[in-house]
């Protein structure tokens, strides 16, 4: 095991959150908000840690990181960096403990969204800033994350992409480092164009600016308890569009910015996530217009909106969806546990895990009417290995199993049986919004016991990381040299 392979990368990115620290540091000198020495001691620390421990382990380097490191790297790094990031909640505004700050901080780099702050919009406007960055970063590195290092790993059947990833783009982008920045790039190029829509529809230069990071991160954070309710109208249509295309694979968009448009087209994750999110809006729409007397175009926006942000994964509000009725509260669950494309900021179980077993139980189906027909399960034109299949069905086993057993733990933390299932569900797919009498009227979990809490910190970054990949290093197997 190389684990100064691992130390030296994350303190690499220790060095990247100090930086990305000080934006925060000059908007709150430049507003006088607070102490612009909160964010400046906090970033000056960061750096020193992370300079120290790059020349600490730099006379050790080795050529490459194997399959271990990788497992170690992913779930290490999501678990410590957080770390880093909640400093600015303890030390300056809201001045919270360390539960409450780590779990801010969690939730902002798994891109879940949910919160314990109250009263969001006192907050310093680099304390918002903040929280924006926090989910714009996880947003990133989860996307290169699923793009080199999943793949590798060859867990909850991502191997598939492991060709498709480097020998379909080859030709375009051969190395992993080359990949690694056409996808920043994208990032940066599609929360540019967000940042303008929201500023020319009205938004201010701070929410803009926070709201476009959480939109393309799929995270959620927003710049006050009302979350999007502030913002109804057009801006929740321009929101939609972009929490979609968060969704989708953001290599289909590297290869449409290289010219290479048919990709993104025949893409089955792309059609099947935009085809089952317009069905889940039309049976929304008619269930409201059929007990409700609203007007139609205000019903399809809200729908429109509530669905596809909790089907992405983002986590935004802007209607009390539990007032819609059961039948739609049952759509929107039921959403966040499917999810949005494979190598994309989404969360949750994703559309091609879905499609793999729906494709396997069409296989089986027809073995049996047909016992001596050879059947190959195809996604796409891509065949199904037994490997991918393998990996998928354990992901759902453990995916499945951890969402039952941290709901049972959290009703003993003495949650309401409503709340201690929806804040299970919101944790490990990584949506936001949980429901449930000990949540508060702004959709804060503050009043949750610290039990809970840790928790769901828990349940979000095994999310998050795909749960096997965080499993595998509670087995001896992995550990053994």
């Amino acid at each position: 095991m190389q684990y100064s392979q691992v130390i030296r990368i994350n303190g690499y990115l220790t060095i990247a959150m100090g930086l990305a620290m000080l934006p925060c540091m000059l908007l709150d000198w430049a507003m006088g908000q607070q102490s612009p020495f909160v964010f400046g001691e906090t970033a000056g620390l960061a750096l020193l840690v992370g300079v120290l421990v790059v020349l600490a382990t730099n006379n050790r380097r080795s050529a490459d990181i194997g399959t271990r490191e990788a497992f170690l790297l992913t779930t290490g790094t999501w678990a410590y960096l957080p770390l880093v990031g909640a400093l600015p909640f303890m030390l300056g505004e809201p001045g919270v403990g360390l539960t409450d700050a780590y779990f801010e901080a969690v939730s902002g780099m798994t891109t879940t969204g949910s919160t314990v702050f109250e009263q969001i919009e006192t907050l310093p406007e680099g304390t918002l800033l903040w929280r924006g960055i926090l989910q714009w970063l996880g947003g990133l590195g989860i996307v290169v994350v699923a793009m080199i290092f999943l793949p590798v790993m060859g867990l909850g059947g991502m191997q598939f992409f492991r060709s498709e990833g480097f020998d379909t783009l080859g030709k375009i982008l051969p190395r992993a480092p080359d990949i690694a920045r056409a996808l920043l790039s994208t990032y940066i190029l599609l929360t540019v164009i967000c940042w303008l829509c929201y500023r020319i529809l009205g938004m201010s230069t701070l929410d803009a600016t926070v709201v476009s990071m959480s939109t393309m991160s799929t995270g959620g954070f927003a710049n006050s308890d009302a979350s999007f309710a502030d913002f109804s109208g057009p801006l929740e249509y321009v929101s939609s569009v972009f929490m979609l295309l968060a969704s989708m694979p953001f290599i289909r968009f590297v290869q449409l910015s290289q010219g290479h448009s048919r990709p993104l087209w025949e893409d089955v994750q792309v059609r099947t996530y935009l085809r089952w999110t317009a069905y889940c809006i039309a049976a929304v729409v008619t269930w409201r217009l059929i007990h409700e007397s609203g007007d139609f175009w205000v019903v399809l926006r809200e729908t429109t909106f509530n669905i596809v942000t909790l089907f992405s994964g983002t986590g935004y509000a802007s209607a009390d969806v539990t007032g819609w009725g059961p039948f739609p509260l049952t759509v929107i669950l039921a959403a966040g546990l499917v999810g949005g494309c494979t190598a994309s900021t989404g969360c949750s179980i994703k559309i091609f895990r879905w499609l793999v077993v729906i494709e396997a139980l069409k296989a089986q189906i027809k073995r049996i009417q047909a016992p001596h027909a050879m059947v190959t399960p195809k996604l796409g034109k891509q065949p199904i290995g037994e490997d991918v299949f393998n990996s998928v069905i354990a992901f759902f086993a453990l995916f499945l199993l951890t969402f039952g057993l941290l709901t049972v733990a959290l009703e003993l933390t003495g949650l309401h049986n409503a709340t201690a299932l929806t804040a299970a569900w919101t944790a490990i797919a990584n949506v936001g919004p949980a429901y449930g009498p000990e949540v508060g009227g702004s959709g804060a979990l503050n009043a949750f016991p610290d039990t809970a809490k840790w928790l769901m910190i828990f349940g979000m970054l095994v999310g998050r990381l795909e749960v096997l990949s965080v499993f595998v290093l509670f087995t001896p197997a992995f550990w053994r040299v």
